[in-house]
């Protein structure tokens, strides 16, 4: 009889211990849902050159200086379409540099090819109705 009120017991204190583990599992589990929100989507420069172009090694320090000048406002990325062809097709690549503008969504705003200065990339997104002034 004594044995079977100890394992009674164990069991009684067993069950507690792993209710009690996943209270704290699902409570972690919350609170790291707290502490990282979701990221909001942010409109996107995509530049498809290549690093041995001579107009796009003349485009790679804008692009750097739009990452880090409006960083939380735009997404800026560079693909260079001499190292992975396959990156250019879905956008129908047919000289570089080419700039391609996004909307938060994902819509394509506009295309250019060529050298293409940061004052002017500034002055299509606030063409295009993205302000991104509040950044800086």
């Amino acid at each position: 009889m004594k044995t079977l009120v100890k394992l009674l017991v164990l069991a009684v204190i067993g069950g507690s211990m792993l209710n009690y583990n996943h209270g704290l599992q699902a409570a972690e589990a919350t609170n790291s849902a707290v502490a990282t929100p979701a990221r909001q989507p942010l409109p996107k420069l995509m530049d498809f050159g290549a690093n041995k172009c001579i107009p796009c090694k003349a485009m790679a320090p804008i692009l750097e200086e739009l990452k880090k000048d409006y960083a939380g406002k735009l997404e800026v990325e560079f693909v260079d379409v001499w190292k992975d062809p396959d990156a250019g097709k879905p956008y129908s690549i047919k000289m570089i540099p080419t700039q391609i503008f996004f909307d938060a969504s994902g819509k394509e705003l506009f295309r250019h090819s060529g050298f293409y200065g940061k004052e002017d990339i500034l002055a299509k997104w606030k063409e295009l109705g993205v302000n991104l002034a509040a950044a800086k």
